[in-house]
C-alpha cells in the first residue's frame, strides 16, 4: 500500500516497523570487512562508496535512492544481486548492515543520520551534517546516547597535507595568526549546480513525496530534484556546500571551536536559472582568543562566477610567516625589520638633522655582513603523487568502526563547522550581523 506523505513522516523514527535502537549491533573483528548501505547514490554518495570500497575492507550490501535509474545503475556498477529500494527504513532494518553512507539532499541529512544511529547502524554522513543549526543537538545527543560512529564527510580533516598544517601552526611556524582567508571558487555550469536531468525522471520513476520529506508541498518537479542544492527547501547554498569545508579544515588546523559574530554578503550575479540562493557569497567571522589560537578574523569566499577558472585555498597569516594551503603546504616569511626606520624628508634641516641624530643614539649604524643579512624562509609540502584524502576519511572512519575508538569529525566537530555556515546565510538573507555561541553551538537571541 502505498504511503501518504504525512504517515511516512510520522514514521521515519521507525525501520520497517521495528523501533529503532531494538537491533545490536554485530560485532566486526579485526579483519572482518565492514557491510555498509549508501543512502542516497547521487554523485557525492557514488564518490563515496567507491572510496569506501577502495579501502578494501569494506563490502557495499544495499543502496537506496528515491529515483529509480539510480538503483539501476548501481546494479550496473557493483552487481545485479544488490539489494536496492526507496525507503531508507528497510536498509536500516537489516541486522547485516554495520554502517550506513548518508548522501542524501541536505534536509534529510539529520533525520536519516540519527534514525540509523538509533537502530544500532554506525554512520559516514555527507557534509553539512545537518540542514538547520537547531537540528545539530539531536545529531549530537543520539549520537551520545547510542554509542555509535559518527563521521562528518569533510574530508580535509582526514588529510596528511592538513596534519602538516596543523603542525605547523601548533609549531608557531607563522608567529601570531592575525587572519584567516579562504576561498573556493568555480566557473562551470556543473560546478555551479546545474546538473544533469536524466530523461524518465517523471512521477513514475521517483519517489517525489519520499524526496520531499519535511519540506513544503511542491508539485513534481525534475528540476527541483536533480538541482536540489540550489534551493533552500532542500539544500543550504554555497555556505552549506563549501564554507563548511573551508571551516572543518580550518577548525582541524587551528583548533578553534567557532566564531562569536558572523556576516556575510554577496548575491546572485550569473546562474539565473530560477534558483533562490546566491552564486558569489563573501562571509566575515570573529573569532576571539582561546588557549588554542590568538584573536583573528576569518575571510571566506565562494564565487561561481570566476573568469580565471577558480581555485580553492586558504592563507593563514601570522605575524612572522603566510601559511599557503592548497594540495600542499607552503610557508613564507619575511619578518619585519629590527629598526623602525625613519623618513623625515618633510622636516626642516634643523629638525632633520635633530631626529637623525637621536635615531642614531638609538639605533646605532651596524657594519653590513653576511650575517647581518635579513632572514627569510620559505617551506613546501606536498602528498605523494595518488594520495586521496577522500579514501583516507573513509579508511579511518572504518578503523573507528572497528575498534569504536573515537573519531576528529564527530558530530559536535560537524555542527561547529556547519552551524557558522549555517548562520551565514542566516545573516545573508536577514541583512544582519548574527551573533554565534560556539560554547553552546547556537544562534544567539
Amino acid at each position: 500500500m502505498k504511503q501518504n506523505r504525512r504517515h511516512f513522516l510520522q514514521t521515519s523514527a521507525a525501520a520497517a516497523g521495528l523501533p529503532l535502537g531494538a537491533q545490536t549491533a554485530r560485532r566486526i573483528a579485526a579483519n572482518d570487512k565492514i557491510r555498509f548501505a549508501t543512502i542516497g547514490i547521487g554523485g557525492m554518495g557514488t564518490a563515496d562508496t567507491e572510496s569506501a570500497l577502495a579501502t578494501g575492507g569494506a563490502e557495499l550490501a544495499a543502496v537506496c535512492d528515491v529515483y529509480e535509474g539510480r538503483l539501476t545503475r548501481a546494479k550496473e556498477r557493483w552487481g545485479k544481486n544488490l539489494f536496492t529500494t526507496r525507503d531508507y527504513r528497510e536498509v536500516l532494518a537489516r541486522k547485516d548492515i554495520d554502517a550506513v553512507i548518508v548522501a542524501t539532499p541536505d534536509h534529510w541529512h539529520s533525520r536519516v543520520t540519527a534514525d540509523a544511529m538509533r537502530s544500532g547502524k554506525d554512520v559516514y554522513c555527507e557534509k553539512p551534517m545537518v540542514q538547520l543549526w537547531t537540528d545539530g543537538k539531536e545529531v549530537v545527543e543520539t549520537e551520545r546516547q547510542t554509542g555509535r560512529i559518527l563521521q562528518v564527510g569533510s574530508q580535509r580533516v582526514s588529510s596528511i597535507v592538513y596534519a602538516k598544517a596543523k603542525e605547523l601552526f601548533q609549531s608557531g611556524s607563522i608567529g601570531q595568526l592575525n587572519l584567516i582567508e579562504a576561498w573556493w571558487d568555480r566557473n562551470s555550469a556543473i560546478g555551479a549546480w546545474q546538473y544533469s536531468i536524466p530523461p524518465d525522471a517523471s512521477p513514475a520513476t521517483v519517489d517525489w513525496d519520499r524526496f520531499l520529506g519535511r519540506a513544503p508541498k511542491h508539485p513534481f518537479d525534475p528540476v527541483r530534484l536533480f538541482r536540489w542544492r540550489n534551493y533552500r527547501d532542500y539544500g543550504t547554498g554555497v555556505a552549506g556546500d563549501l564554507f563548511v569545508h573551508l571551516f572543518s579544515g580550518m577548525h582541524y588546523i587551528t583548533g578553534a571551536a567557532g566564531p562569536t559574530r558572523v556576516y556575510a554578503t554577496g548575491g546572485l550575479r550569473h546562474w539565473k536559472d530560477g534558483r533562490d540562493v546566491p552564486d558569489v557569497v563573501v562571509g566575515l567571522f570573529d573569532y576571539p582568543q582561546t588557549a588554542a589560537h590568538p584573536e583573528f578574523t576569518l575571510m571566506l569566499r565562494v564565487n561561481f562566477v570566476d573568469g580565471a577558472g577558480g581555485s580553492e585555498a586558504f592563507r593563514f597569516v601570522g605575524s612572522e610567516g603566510v601559511m599557503t594551503v592548497r594540495d600542499g603546504v607552503t610557508v613564507e616569511r619575511e619578518p619585519r625589520e629590527t629598526e623602525p626606520g625613519y623618513r623625515v624628508d618633510t622636516f626642516s634641516k634643523p629638525m632633520r638633522e635633530k631626529f637623525v641624530e637621536e635615531y642614531l643614539k638609538q639605533y646605532p649604524k651596524r657594519a653590513v655582513t653576511a650575517d647581518s643579512l635579513r632572514p627569510r624562509g620559505f617551506e613546501r609540502y606536498s602528498a605523494p603523487p595518488g594520495y586521496s584524502d577522500h579514501r583516507e576519511h573513509h579508511r579511518i572512519f572504518q578503523e573507528a568502526v572497528r575498534s569504536r575508538k573515537p573519531v576528529v569529525e564527530d558530530g559536535a566537530f560537524g555542527l561547529r563547522a556547519a552551524g557558522p555556515a549555517l548562520a551565514a546565510n542566516l545573516s545573508y538573507f536577514e541583512k544582519r550581523l548574527v551573533e554565534w555561541d560556539p560554547s553552546a553551538m547556537a544562534v544567539k537571541g
